[in-house]
């Protein structure tokens, strides 16, 4: 095993190994160092209107897919 640049499935072998006590502990430390490691992003940008620009549908389509979908509702056959 090599112990400067262990893989994966060799570190999860070892967790195995660790009693659950250990590994929550284990889990605990690993999480520390992903919050340092992983930089936070500064800000987020709103996805609210993302396809404002993209996609062009009017109020006429809006109502013909209505009329296309509730078409035949409630069916005879089901009922």
């Amino acid at each position: 095993m090599d112990h400067v640049n262990p893989q994966f499935d060799e570190v999860a072998a070892l967790a195995e190994r660790l009693s659950p006590q250990d590994r929550a502990r284990l889990i605990a430390q690993v999480a520390k160092t992903l919050q340092r490691d992983i930089p936070a992003q500064a800000s987020r940008r709103s996805l609210y209107g993302l396809w404002a620009d993209a996609v062009n549908i009017s109020a006429a389509d809006i109502d013909e897919a209505r009329r296309e979908m509730w078409g035949n509702f409630p069916r005879e056959d089901i009922v």
